[in-house]
């Protein structure tokens, strides 16, 4: 374990301290809980080589071309047998938009 000094203003840790405090813990416990939550909820974005990414899309493109097509009918008996959740509560419409939007316009800028 490493030590750290850390300045904080007087609002701050009063607010940490009543919180450690209903929790029924330190205020050392209660700083490293709230900074390993925050570090876990972190997204982290890892970076692929080009070289990687390529030869990803070329063994889709010969798995989609191995695959063939399949009629109309064949995707909806396929879909017709999924299993169906419900989504997640966070996974509100506005977040599925705004995620999509993401997802369409990495998939541009990659063009």
């Amino acid at each position: 374990m490493s030590d750290l000094t850390l300045r904080l203003p007087t609002t701050l840790h009063q607010q940490l301290a009543q919180l450690a405090e209903s929790e029924g813990v330190s205020l050392n416990q209660y700083i490293v809980y709230a900074l390993t939550r925050q570090a876990a909820l972190a997204p982290v974005i890892q970076v692929v080589p080009q070289q990687d990414v390529e030869r990803q899309q070329q063994a889709f493109l010969s798995l989609i071309n191995q695959l063939g097509q399949a009629s109309s009918a064949e995707v909806k008996a396929v879909l017709a047998t999924r299993e169906k959740i419900e989504p997640e509560a966070d996974l509100s419409a506005d977040v599925v938009t705004r995620l999509e939007e993401q997802i369409r316009s990495g998939i541009n800028q990659s063009d």
